[in-house]
């Protein structure tokens, strides 16, 4: 059987190996058909450590971290969906699995019954509204929330902060800290906050988080705002496009996040006033239908009469629409 070429940097073994590992089911990186022991080292540096993770990838992702080649990539992939037996199950596993779904509290019991029991696991919850609904307040809150043990409506876990607008305000975090009776420099150091400077380093911090994910034990995700330097630097109809493909990117990274370790992904939206609207509210949401179908919930913000916001629930795959009020006071996130 003719062998592949040794000098090939693509190629890490030859065809007798490659066809050896196609007929059996792979339990480790180095079962799987095309990845040698250098091609592991590479995916693994790359975070694809798992075959979980080869397996949820693209073709074009591993070519790009490990020089496999497109093909080879798919036999790859597909060995690797093929060892985790990923097919159809049954409706009743499904709620089952569904059962290690955690919640955060907002604070607010009212907020909470909309979301169906706060801000889930697994999902992305997306918030969005004018300046000064509360969207940066919400994601804080959950910030400290989330480190409070199970029993009090956190995960006890730590934060991965994405600052976009230069909101985040350790200040503020502090002071709902305080609120709660909590350490305030043990809640603070349970926060990494990262600041990005534009739409590709927003992507790259969102790509790089699972290092950090797995050295903190992070169970919450913030992306403060998600489409601020997106709206900045893809100007005018000509970036239209490529700016809903790297929108529709990040926002599908995140989402794997949130499902390979179970957390919480929480992002805030800029809006605008759509001119076709002529009766009735204009306010709509930025980033379109991409980023309308990737949010898991969707909660609109309004401000009201002093520190009272009223959060409409627009769309969710289990709750009806509704709406509730709560506050937003120097004590934090209430009813």
């Amino acid at each position: 059987m003719a062998k592949y070429k040794r000098d090939d940097p693509v190629v890490t073994e030859d065809a007798d190996e490659f066809e050896i590992k196609m007929g059996k089911k792979a339990k480790v990186l180095e079962d799987l058909p095309g990845v040698g022991p250098a091609t592991a080292e590479k995916l693994k540096k790359a975070g694809y450590d798992s075959l979980e993770k080869i397996a949820a990838s693209s073709p074009h992702e591993l070519d790009e971290v490990a020089e496999l080649g497109v093909e080879t990539a798919k036999k790859t992939i597909g060995a690797a969906r093929d060892a985790l037996e990923m097919g159809y199950e049954t409706a009743d596993v499904i709620l089952e699995k569904r059962k290690n779904i955690g919640r955060i509290t907002t604070g607010s019991k009212e907020l909470d019954n909309l979301l169906g029991g706060g801000v889930e696991t697994m999902s992305i919850t997306e918030a969005y509204g004018k300046f000064s609904s509360g969207k940066s307040q919400l994601g804080f809150q959950l910030s400290v929330n989330v480190q409070l043990p199970k029993e009090q409506g956190g995960l006890g876990g730590g934060v991965l902060f994405i600052d976009t607008e230069s909101t985040f305000r350790p200040e503020r975090i502090k002071q709902l800290a305080e609120a709660k009776g909590l350490d305030p420099d043990s809640i603070l150091k349970n926060i990494h906050v990262a600041k990005a400077v534009n739409s590709d380093h927003q992507m790259i911090l969102a790509d790089k988080a699972e290092e950090v994910i797995k050295q903190f034990g992070i169970k919450l995700i913030v992306v403060d705002s998600m489409t601020s330097h997106f709206r900045a630097d893809y100007v005018g109809r000509g970036a239209l496009g490529e700016r809903q493909q790297k929108l529709n990117h990040h926002i599908h990274v995140l989402q794997k996040l949130a499902d390979s370790h179970n957390i919480a992904v929480f992002i805030t939206n800029q809006v605008m006033d759509n001119p076709g609207i002529l009766f009735g509210d204009p306010t709509v949401p930025i980033g379109g239908h991409v980023l309308a179908h990737a949010a898991t919930y969707r909660l609109y913000l309004r401000k009201g009469k002093e520190e009272k916001r009223i959060a409409r629930l627009v769309d969710s795959p289990n709750m009806p629409e509704g709406e509730c009020i709560f506050k937003v006071t120097p004590k934090g996130v209430m009813d």
